[in-house]
């Protein structure tokens, strides 16, 4: 599958100060932190790790659906259309959320 290469651009911009490690996988690219995934690109779209908690209120965002792959979402993983990536500022925010949840998480 092919992934939007802009928008993995925008990520990188938007995480270069991070101590990150972008890998290519599921058809797309991911970005780990400790070994743990953060956010990335499927296809057009960002996915994002956000957690059990967050998961059910951030799922009734506009942008935000439930990131599936096998045909059974991933609980507290979401997926946003490029509505919601098209600002700047709207993409930093669900990286940032991303970002956060990853460095909860103990290192792989």
């Amino acid at each position: 599958m092919a992934f939007d290469d802009q928008l993995v651009d925008r990520i990188r911009v938007i995480l270069k100060n991070e101590n990150l490690i972008e890998k290519k996988m599921f058809g797309g690219i991911g970005y780990l932190i400790n070994g743990n995934m953060a956010c990335g690109v499927h296809g057009n779209n960002l996915i994002v790790r956000v957690g059990k908690d967050q998961y059910t209120n951030l799922l009734n965002r506009p942008s935000a659906k439930p990131f599936d792959l096998t045909g059974k979402a991933m609980s507290g993983w979401l997926e946003i259309i490029p509505s919601g990536t098209r600002d700047e500022k709207e993409l930093a925010e669900w990286i940032q959320l991303g970002v956060e949840f990853a460095r909860t998480l103990p290192s792989k």
